[in-house]
């Protein structure tokens, strides 16, 4: 088994207004594939989040400071140089991030750390592209719109990408010239930790980036607070609700990117082998704790056979094994309470009538300790199930079958969620028109999965509202003002 690289964030540490404080009350971060304790954490108090939010508004409203002093240039440099030091740092973070959520290294070396980088690098860039424009309206008139920085925002991540979902948030907020405060999953704490240094160590002015660790009250306390001016959330549906209700006394702004129970369709004309490895990689990828994961599988009903063995065949080979052996492609679930969540729908899909055809069970790894799950696939699965109509957020994969394209389309689209969906086939004509009819933020089309810093993402229906990544992004962190200069 691989050595673990010693855990060198600041422990029992806030990060308010440049500098590592300390705080009272603390919890334990725990190694989901070992049990073990890998670090002690500070859960900020209310008292800590009203340190860090008028830190953050000190420096967002000081017109002498100096990060309103820096031009969109020198932001976007700034941002810049922040990846830069995430590149340096690259191995450090990603073996934090596996050692604290459980994903296999090589997810968080190759593919989380690098879109961090983009995303980062993406935004630095965005940061000169800011721009009102001027409108025609009386000849005795100058009009023009000017988009200006919100204030201060408070982001709220998960703990299934925690860096990579921090940074689609706080890229566009400090290209847009806005000050934060962030606030990461009490599971998984350590790379916005990390994190910190690299913000002190790029040189971003004091208040500029808060760090507070914790858990619900912490979150609910930056919710309410009437000091900050915008909310980025993502999450479960229930806790989005929840901020929005919390967010309703102050008239903060509120984006929320939250769950999904996307439906993945193969029509009979596909490339089925592409279609089963797309199938896999929908559902295992992440250990299935990914809000836009492929979770319900619509099969035709005439490649049902042969795609359900193939899907099988290819499931069997993935073993849950340790996060840290470079080969291992499906980790540990995040925490203990999460695995009983998992393990709770495989025994409700068991009652419900669905078929088993693959895992459901616990394993063990590392000689019996961690929260591993069998990748777990049901076949003869009904649309009105719960495996079918709840989000799992585990390694869980309902298959279902069609006979028609409108039947299809109703039956995708009758759930709660709306979060992403996929089509295959090699008919390009029906693969634009499903596309246009499925109430989902993104389709791919004989593909899954695949994300862009340039291209946005966010939710239809229950699944939340606004868009995270793209120029789009920046309407979220901005306020539109309309200046009228009379010339008569």
């Amino acid at each position: 088994m691989p050595a673990a690289t010693k855990v060198s964030v600041k422990p029992g540490k806030l990060l308010i207004d440049g500098q590592w404080v300390d705080g009272s009350k603390k919890f334990n971060t725990i190694n989901p594939a070992t049990e073990e304790v890998l670090a002690e954490i500070t859960e900020a108090s209310p008292a800590d989040v009203d340190r860090a939010v008028e830190a953050a508004r000190r420096a967002f409203e000081d017109r002498n400071g100096l990060w309103r002093k820096l031009s969109a240039s020198e932001r976007g440099r700034l941002i810049w140089k922040l990846a830069d030091l995430i590149e340096k740092n690259i191995e450090e973070l990603a073996e934090l991030e596996t050692l604290d959520n459980g994903k296999p290294i090589f997810e968080s070396r190759y593919v989380d750390m690098p879109m961090v980088i983009d995303v980062l690098r993406y935004y630095a860039g965005l940061a000169t592209k800011i721009h009102g424009e001027t409108v025609n309206t009386f000849e005795t008139a100058f009009t023009y719109t000017l988009r200006e920085p919100v204030g201060v925002v408070g982001l709220i991540v998960p703990w299934n990408f925690p860096l990579l979902l921090a940074s689609w948030k706080l890229g566009p907020a400090l290209a847009c010239g806005n000050t934060l405060v962030l606030k990461p999953a009490e599971q998984t704490p350590l790379t916005a930790l990390k994190l910190g240094d690299l913000v002190i160590e790029a040189g971003f002015p004091s208040g500029v980036v808060n760090i507070l660790t914790g858990g619900p009250e912490t979150g609910k306390a930056i919710v309410t607070h009437p000091g900050i001016d915008k909310i980025a959330f993502t999450g479960s549906t229930a806790v989005g609700k929840e901020i929005m209700r919390g967010a309703a006394d102050t008239l903060k702004r509120v984006t929320l990117e939250l769950g999904g129970k996307s439906p993945n369709i193969v029509f009979a004309d596909a490339d089925i082998d592409n279609a089963v490895k797309g199938a896999i990689n929908g559902i295992f990828y992440g250990k299935g704790e990914v809000c836009n994961a492929g979770s319900r599988l619509f099969l035709e009903s005439k490649l049902k056979d042969d795609f359900t063995e193939k899907l099988v065949a290819r499931a069997s080979k993935m073993r849950p094994a340790d996060p840290l052996d470079p080969k291992t492609r499906l980790g540990a679930i995040v925490s203990q309470e999460q695995m009983k969540t998992v393990l709770g729908f495989i025994e409700a899909g068991k009652s419900e009538g669905a078929k088993l055809v693959s895992g459901g069970n616990r394993t063990s790894v590392n000689g019996g300790k961690g929260f591993f799950i069998e990748p777990t696939i049901f076949g003869d699965v009904k649309n009105d199930m719960r495996i079918a109509q709840e989000e799992i957020f585990g390694p869980v994969l309902s298959v279902l079958t069609f006979d028609d394209i409108d039947e299809v389309i109703e039956r995708a689209n009758n759930n709660p969620y709306g979060l992403a969906a996929a089509v295959w086939t090699r008919d390009v004509k029906k693969a634009h028109m499903v596309s246009r009819r499925l109430k989902a933020g993104t389709v791919w089309i004989n593909t899954y999965g695949l994300m862009d810093a340039a291209l946005p993402f966010g939710g239809y229906k229950s699944s939340g509202f606004g868009r995270e990544l793209g120029a789009h992004a920046i309407e979220h962190y901005t306020e539109l003002k309309t200046v009228w200069l009379n010339m008569g």
